[in-house]
């Protein structure tokens, strides 16, 4: 089965390493420089670095070329532009897993036989075929045939009782450096990057969880670093408890589909 997969984020990430694992035919798709944050988590940087692990999984960077000897020892991610790899690659099955939030996705519900949007934006039965809940809660992973995912809450889930604080947004919209890595140890309003000559500093202590790649662009307001309290760098990396179900959902509603339930 011939699957695309929208956003390399840590949930897309977690998507195609598990249809990988389970023997599908995946390729993630990005822009060229993604600014997901949540990178030991994920298989962003290999959009600015060509290769990167996750699990013990290795995704390359390709080009459309490449498609036509589609690579089975690694996961390929592709920067081209969509409509040009969705006519290449002509996928069974699309799951956009952007997580927009804000941003109203477009209906895509056309693109293949079966498209599966995850959270707020997708009304299954109109604008794709089906929706994972990405929310937290009993409901989390759960398929959703005809309708939307709750909107999204307030705050995010916390961590030894720190919700948005600890987190840092963009100031401004432009070039997100850093010299800092995923795991790195820092305290609170110690210098972590800048955005042009803006700087921007630890919003708590403990170890960086999300930065945004050196060298991406990034917009007003857009997550940029994040930091866990508990200060254990081996928590930062592989796939999430969120993302696990939320991939766990989707292959679910893979298997429906499939059975024609």
């Amino acid at each position: 089965m011939k699957i695309l997969v929208r956003g390399s984020n840590d949930v897309g990430s977690a998507l195609a390493l598990r249809l990988l694992q389970a023997g599908q035919t995946v390729i993630l798709h990005d822009a060229p420089r993604p600014s997901a944050t949540r990178r030991g988590m994920a298989f962003a940087d290999a959009f600015f670095d060509d290769q990167s692990t996750l699990e013990g999984v290795t995704a390359r960077r390709i080009n459309l070329p490449a498609l036509k000897n589609f690579p089975r020892d690694f996961l390929p991610v592709c920067a081209a532009d969509f409509s040009a790899l969705w006519a290449a690659f002509a996928p069974e099955i699309l799951v956009d897993a952007r997580m927009k939030k804000h941003e109203q996705p477009e209906n895509q519900i056309h693109l293949a036989a079966l498209t599966i949007g995850l959270g707020p934006g997708f009304i299954a039965g109109e604008t794709v075929h089906l929706v994972v809940e990405t929310g937290w809660g009993d409901a989390l992973g759960q398929v959703i045939r005809l309708g939307a995912a709750r909107a999204l809450a307030g705050e995010p889930n916390p961590i030894d009782g720190h919700a948005r604080d600890r987190y840092g947004y963009a100031p401004c919209e432009g070039i997100f450096t850093t010299a800092l890595a995923i795991g790195a140890r820092v305290t609170a309003g110690q210098p972590v990057a800048q955005i042009g000559e803006t700087p921007l500093f630890a919003p708590l202590s403990g170890v960086l969880r999300g930065l945004t790649h050196d060298g991406a662009p990034v917009k007003f307001k857009t997550k940029v670093i994040e930091v866990d309290p508990r200060g254990d760098p081996a928590l930062v990396f592989g796939v999430g408890q969120r993302p696990a179900k939320i991939a766990a959902g989707v292959l679910a509603a893979i298997q429906l589909w499939m059975t024609g339930n």
